[in-house]
Parts: C-alpha cells; structure tokens; sequence
C-alpha cells in the first residue's frame, strides 16, 4: 500500500505515473548492484565495531 500511496503522490505533485514507475525499476537496478558488491553492507557503517561485544573486562576467561 505504500508504493501505491508514493505513486499517487508523486502523481498528484506532477509526475507522469510512467516516470515514476520507470524511476523505481531503476533505484531497485541500483539496489541490486550495490548489493552484489557489498552483500552485508551494515558491517560497514562506521563504529559497527563498537558495538561489538568486549571481553576487556576482569572476570572474562582466558
């Protein structure tokens, strides 16, 4: 339902209804790709090591 409600604005706001069809296939083009060169692209986001858990702490086993 959401597609279909940014359809109908991007329509209401003057976009031609094929235009912004053709928009979507392209973006989901380039979802892909980037995709297929970076599948975990979260594990890149600076600092996601931080939030790795740490064993730096006293009680931790060897």
């Amino acid at each position: 339902m959401k597609r279909e409600d940014f359809v109908t604005t991007m329509v209401v706001n003057g976009a031609k209804q094929s235009d912004v069809y053709d928009a979507i296939v392209e973006e989901i083009g380039s979802l892909r790709t980037a995709y297929e060169l970076d599948p975990d692209a979260a594990k890149d986001r600076p600092g996601a090591e931080a939030e790795e858990p740490s064993n730096d702490w006293p009680g931790a086993l060897p």
